[in-house]
């Protein structure tokens, strides 16, 4: 199969040198183009990373000798390149809503990891077990913008990650409160340990928007598609406290579940475990399973853990009753994979099984 052509663009960054590893080999997508910003542009990706390459991979060779174009300056010469760009720049949040805007327009899928276009009506953001349903919206996004064959889908926080595709499965016994904390690594920051002193030895308790998304997204994910946008849902109600902890990758959830119809342990076991709704799909990207239950006290570790499913796996643990609500659990995930570059090319994979691109 001849594979599709692909352009990343903020392809410097963290995050674009995760989708950098992660396509080097992937069946379906080739990355032909990487973009930045005018500081990197006109150089050879390799020495436009010199110095700032995070990944403990090496950069593929394949990706080495491509000449950094200019993301805003080269659009329509990328738009010519490639039927699809990955999305993950680093500026303004307004100015990443012309460009993708741009790119839309010109008959181009963006799958961007960026947060500007989340809550735009017309916008689905998507998590591919979740809720690809909402990809109906593309038709409407064309229709009301008056594009031809671009759209644009967007991926959510990676904060939700670790929580979210736990409750989903749950949510046939009526959750109603839901109080999480997260415990989240310094990539997420686009930081390493290394270059980032203020985190070694310490705890942060805030990392800025984060409690909002972690609060507000998961009702566009779970909401329902209605006259052209997104109903959000009702519920259930969360609470949200995000904490930045000295590790590198894997962001970490405390959960704690009030319902209306109280679960037993094991029928939250079994909605678990049987949760794999991409099994019919056969996306290179896809885990199987979906969701790994663990039943050892000590576990999900972030460093045992984190990359179960090449990365893209939701790992679950410690399901114990609480005395002031119903049921308690920790999840994991693995914030630049699945929380980031990972579940925006999972996305892309959902798109051109649905025949999208």
């Amino acid at each position: 199969m001849k594979r599709i052509s692909v352009a990343i663009l903020g392809a410097t960054g963290m995050v674009g040198q995760r989708f950098i590893t992660l396509l080097a080999s992937h069946p379906w997508f080739e990355v032909v183009c990487v973009a930045a910003s005018p500081r990197s542009a006109g150089k050879k990706y390799q020495e436009a990373v010199e110095g700032r390459w995070v990944m403990k991979e090496p950069i593929p060779q394949s990706v080495v000798n491509l000449v950094v174009k200019r993301v805003e300056a080269d659009l329509d010469e990328i738009a010519k390149e490639v039927p699809l760009v990955f999305s993950c720049l680093d500026m303004d949040k307004e100015k990443i809503k012309e460009l993708e805007n741009a790119f839309a327009g010109k008959g181009v899928a963006v799958v961007s990891n960026n947060s500007a276009h989340r809550w735009s009506e017309d916008v689905p953001m998507i998590m591919p077990e979740i809720n690809p349903d909402h990809l109906e919206l593309i038709k409407t996004q064309q229709k009301n913008r008056g594009w031809d064959k671009g759209f644009i889908v967007v991926k959510p926080n990676c904060s939700v990650q670790s929580y979210v595709p736990l409750l989903t499965p749950l949510l046939k016994f009526e959750p109603k409160k839901v109080a999480v904390t997260t415990l989240q690594a310094v990539s997420g920051a686009g930081k390493t340990l290394e270059n980032w002193s203020e985190m070694q030895e310490n705890v942060i308790p805030f990392i800025g928007g984060e409690e909002e998304k972690s609060e507000k997204e998961p009702m566009k994910i779970w909401g329902k598609i209605a006259d052209g946008t997104v109903v959000l849902a009702e519920g259930p109600e969360i609470s949200a406290t995000c904490i930045r902890v000295p590790v590198e990758d894997g962001h970490m959830a405390s959960v704690t579940v009030s319902f209306a119809k109280k679960p037993t342990r094991e029928e939250i076991i079994t909605a678990w475990k049987s949760f794999d709704p991409l099994a019919a799909f056969d996306l290179p990207s896809a885990p199987h399973p979906f969701i790994t239950v663990m039943e050892e006290e000590n576990r999900p570790q972030t460093k045992l853990d984190r990359d179960l499913g090449s990365g893209m796996g939701i790992s679950v643990g410690r399901l114990r009753e609480d005395k002031l609500m119903d049921w308690k659990f920790i999840g994991l995930s693995h914030n630049t994979i699945r929380g980031a570059a990972g579940g925006a090319i999972l996305i892309a994979e959902l798109l051109k099984a649905k025949g999208y691109i």
